[in-house]
């Protein structure tokens, strides 16, 4: 299992960060790094945003910085019984089953001046630790061929070209599938 390589965690990033699901109260914030770090056409709308983290704030894990109480990086997704990614889960929270066997992630964000000391990938393990624990079988996510490297170091596997047209782009569909 891949957390087994992650057992001496960055102690900095532990110090620095509290990981968490989303407030209610954090709405804004969230659809701010949305429009911070997803170009005009792939970005969330805020009703979009605000409905992920009223119906499925299990689902939405933050870093906080604790020295500012501010986010600094989020990642949200959706759980299915779907095996493909699809672009209606971006735009229906409630395609959400707490029962699904997958997770679709919807998106993984860090404001760039937190970018450069790993935090993403920590939030993705973090993410990761959380949902193996629920059972699940299997965390797809879609990216840009300039990040398929990035989520490979990760531990998912590059599944190619994805059905996924969001924001009239080409995108890679990346799977992480938990040893059973």
């Amino acid at each position: 299992m891949m957390f087994e390589k992650y057992e001496l965690l960055d102690k900095n990033l532990i110090e620095q960060y509290e990981f968490r699901c989303i407030n209610q109260d954090e709405i804004e914030q969230a659809a701010e790094i949305e429009k911070i770090c997803f170009s005009p056409n792939e970005v969330c709308s805020y009703k979009m945003m605000k409905d992920r983290i009223e119906n499925i704030p299990d689902l939405f894990l933050v870093a906080i910085d604790k020295k500012s109480g501010k986010i600094a990086g989020s990642l949200n997704g959706i759980a299915t019984n779907e095996d493909l990614f699809k672009d209606d889960f971006f735009i229906n929270a409630k395609l959400h089953n707490p029962e699904g066997k997958n997770i679709m992630i919807l998106g993984l964000a860090v404001l760039p001046e937190y970018r450069g000391q790993g935090l993403a990938r920590e939030i993705m393990f973090q993410y990761l630790k959380k949902e193996c624990n629920k059972n699940r079988q299997n965390i797809i996510l879609t990216c840009h061929e300039s990040k398929i490297k990035m989520y490979e170091k990760m531990g998912f596997k590059n599944c190619g070209i994805s059905n996924s047209f969001w924001g009239s782009e080409q995108w890679y569909e990346m799977r992480y599938t938990f040893n059973m």
